[in-house]
């Protein structure tokens, strides 16, 4: 289907799942009209301004209203919280895991006031930046995710585990282990043992070459975990459109 088509598509589902919320009388746009643009800026996976210029050249027609663009994403900001809807259910096996997100070149750390970010490893390699923690199910969908800087050992990411202790088996690598105690749901796994993980691998290759968070530019914590969270939320959306989970991201990439 083209672009537009999908945009509609899309929003119907989103004002589906969310029924309850009213607009604004003073406000441009509804809810669900703010957190479909939050997808497509997920989808489209480009800087806020680029997408800005797209959004209003080729969707004018079903956003007449559009706002400024600054005004615009503090909007997906304020709104990010109600992406939650399109997390996944638990199953009695998952797996969880780390992607690291470049925030900033490591030479350039340290010059701005601004970073938000710090170093730590991603894959065998420095980055200034920020890591993802992700809960996934058996079928590839994403149960929780939190975020936190790059520098923090994997075990940061035990609460997520926490959540679903009566729920799920939770396969991790050493890197969850902690000295200092562990949820009982978590399973380390040896390496070449338990297959299974590779999953989430998968589902870190659509991040990175289809929604690009590999690397971003975000230099506030709200803009950053607004994008991830529309970016989940349309990982989880995408991959079931038709009914039935497939780890596929390509026709959907705008």
């Amino acid at each position: 289907m083209t672009a537009h088509d999908f945009t509609v598509e899309l929003f119907c589902r989103v004002d589906d799942t969310m029924p309850e919320l009213k607009k604004h009388p003073l406000s441009s746009l509804h809810p669900s009209e703010v957190v479909t643009v939050g997808l497509l800026h997920a989808l489209r996976g480009e800087g806020n301004r680029a997408f800005y210029r797209w959004l209003a050249r080729e969707m004018k027609a079903l956003f007449p209203r559009l706002p400024e663009r600054t005004r615009l994403f503090r909007l997906l900001q304020e709104y990010a919280p109600h992406t939650q809807r399109f997390l996944a259910q638990p199953t009695f096996f998952g797996v969880c895991d780390s992607f690291g997100i470049e925030l900033l070149h490591p030479k350039r750390e340290g010059r701005s006031p601004r970073q938000i970010g710090k170093k730590g490893k991603s894959n065998w390699r420095w980055i200034i930046g920020a890591k993802l923690g992700l809960l996934c199910n058996g079928q590839g969908q994403v149960v929780d995710w939190q975020c936190d800087t790059a520098n923090v050992y994997d075990a940061a990411f035990h609460p997520l585990l926490e959540k679903v202790r009566e729920q799920m088996i939770v396969l991790c690598d050493r890197g969850f282990y902690s000295r200092g105690g562990n949820p009982p749901n978590l399973k380390v796994c040896k390496r070449n043992t338990w297959n299974e993980r590779m999953t989430v691998e998968t589902v870190f290759s659509l991040f990175t070459g289809v929604l690009h968070l590999k690397k971003l530019a975000h230099r506030s914590w709200p803009g950053l975990q607004a994008r991830l969270a529309y970016a989940v939320a349309a990982f989880n959306l995408c991959i079931a459109w038709t009914g039935e989970v497939k780890l596929a991201l390509a026709d959907f990439a705008l």
